[in-house]
Formats: structure tokens, C-alpha cells, sequence
């Protein structure tokens, strides 16, 4: 077996999509499904559509920017769907896709568990504070 030299062995984790190379494509798909507003919008589309003033008021502190921008990049990944009626005031509608669903039962049990948790981990954080206060 011929030895590989390090750009070899990045091209062909590239190909292999390695998401702990970071110049992996993964790696970027990893940065944008792990970004709060992200798993918040996704979530709050699972159990159907909702029009843009509705998940902004869903989504507790997301600016309209950002979430004008979140809704963007998960369209542009084929994550959502938008839908425009025609109408005063125009009538927007967002929908995940079928990929967007199947993401969805991922960032959902990481939401569920991280209500189900804080306390926990609360706990924790208040106990290493207090032995690591001298630090």
C-alpha cells in the first residue's frame, strides 16, 4: 500500500465526506444545522406550515433579519419550502421538506432533551462554580 501525503489524505476525506476535516463539505452542513435559530425554526415546523409573523412570534427573541436569513439558507439547503399567496397583505406559508423533516426528528429530540435537562445541567454548572471560584 503506497503511502498518502496529507493534501491525498484531505482530498480523500473531501470525498469521503469527513466532517472532523474542516475542509469538508459536512463540515460547513454541521456548522449551519447546529446554529440555534436553526434548530428552533426547524422545530417549530415539524407538526406543520406556518406563515413568517407566526414563527416569529413562535421563536421568542429572533430578529426579523435573522430570521428572514435563517429561513433563506434552509430553503437554499432544501430543508423548507416557501409558498406565497397572493393577497393584501401578501400571505407567506413555510413548510419543511421531506429532508427538512427527517432533520427535524434530530433537532427536536436534542430540543426535548435540553428542556428535559437545564436543570441538570444547571446544578452542574453552579457546583463547578463554587469548587473553581479560586481558580
Amino acid at each position: 500500500m503506497a503511502t498518502m501525503t496529507a493534501a491525498q489524505r484531505r482530498e480523500q476525506a473531501r470525498v469521503e465526506y469527513d466532517a472532523f476535516i474542516k475542509s469538508c463539505p459536512t463540515n460547513q452542513l454541521l456548522d449551519r444545522i447546529s446554529d440555534k435559530w436553526v434548530s428552533l425554526v426547524v422545530s417549530a415546523l415539524a407538526p406543520g406550515p406556518l406563515r413568517y409573523s407566526d414563527l416569529g412570534r413562535r421563536i421568542a427573541g429572533v430578529s426579523p433579519k435573522m430570521l428572514t436569513q435563517t429561513l433563506r439558507s434552509l430553503e437554499r439547503d432544501g430543508l423548507l419550502s416557501r409558498t406565497v399567496t397572493p393577497s393584501v397583505p401578501v400571505r407567506v406559508d413555510y413548510e419543511l421538506t421531506p429532508l427538512g423533516h427527517n432533520l427535524a426528528l434530530l433537532l427536536t429530540a436534542v430540543k426535548d432533551w435540553a428542556e428535559t435537562h437545564f436543570d441538570e445541567v444547571r446544578l452542574s454548572r453552579e457546583r463547578y462554580d463554587a469548587e473553581n471560584a479560586d481558580a
